[in-house]
């Protein structure tokens, strides 16, 4: 396979035909039964306009799988479907949120999946798509189906990581072990969190319009399944604007404790100085009056 390649697959009937080198794709398309699935990682621009060449891909669409760094979206160019979706995943080292993008452009005879910056191969989807052929057999939008599932699945451990962090946090707001370093903390927090809530909210919108009819790539059969990812997409959702809600809540309590301390050690202050004042006032007073 060209470089950038990772798989390049021809399908009829739900079922395997083999693999498909570029120069073969029209040869393989006179079948009308058959679709191609090509997944692509990080190509480069020959690959692309090739790839345009032998689908008709919109230029616009090309040069934003290219460029990468898109907003999710859904462009329909009428017998063309493009969509742009943001990855999420925990980066166990410096465990922090690493974030991708996946580009798709769907026809009625083809899927041609871009991916930049995520390590999450989709071999495995292949794979697992492969073993219901009675669903591969819908064809382009079946795999889109599968592909946008995967990708938004994989923000829940992601959230889940996130939100065992927030519990530490909790704890350690309200311990003996609390230090001002913790702020910070939960303003980084907040900052993954806001990353996710603006890769997860144009979700709900995308997937309406995929669900809707009126769409001539996505069969009426399939728009079900786009349903089910705006059922986890709104999920998704709720949990981010939970773990937001209490991680303002942190944050108050936080300032409040800081707050409390300073008020204890301004009261100690005051204490001690009083203490010391007595003695000086009687060493005043007197000191001055016998020899």
């Amino acid at each position: 396979m060209e470089h950038g390649i990772v798989n390049s697959v021809a399908y009829a009937k739900g079922r395997r035909v083999g693999e498909v080198e570029l120069g073969q794709i029209r040869q393989f398309l006179e079948d009308p039964e058959v679709f191609i699935w090509i997944g692509l990682y990080e190509p480069d621009e020959d690959i692309l306009r090739q790839i345009q060449q032998e689908f008709g891909l919109h230029d616009l669409a090309i040069e934003d799988a290219h460029s990468a760094h898109q907003r999710p979206k859904v462009e329909d160019y009428g017998d063309e479907l493009f969509v742009v979706m943001r990855t999420a995943q925990m980066n166990e080292e410096t465990h922090r949120v690493d974030f991708g993008e996946t580009h798709i452009f769907v026809g009625a005879r083809y899927v041609v999946s871009v991916r930049h910056g995520s390590t999450q191969s989709h071999t495995h989807i292949r794979a697992r798509v492969e073993k219901t052929p009675h669903l591969l057999a819908q064809g382009p939008a079946f795999v889109l189906y599968a592909l946008m599932d995967f990708i938004v699945d994989q923000y829940f451990p992601a959230i889940d990581a996130l939100e065992q962090d927030l519990a530490d946090l909790e704890d350690k707001v309200f311990s003996e072990s609390f230090s001002r370093d913790t702020t910070a903390t939960i303003y980084q927090l907040q900052r993954e969190l806001l990353h996710i809530k603006h890769v997860v909210s144009p979700l709900v919108e995308m997937c309406n319009r995929l669900s809707r009819p009126g769409n001539q790539i996505i069969p009426e059969a399939g728009r079900l399944y786009f349903r089910d990812i705006y059922d986890h997409v709104v999920r998704v959702n709720e949990m981010i604007d939970t773990q937001r809600e209490l991680l303002t809540t942190t944050l108050e309590a936080t300032f409040s404790l800081i707050s409390i301390g300073q008020n204890e050690v301004t009261r100690r202050f005051a204490a001690w100085a009083a203490i010391i004042a007595l003695p000086t006032m009687v060493a005043g007073i007197y000191g001055m009056n016998f020899e």
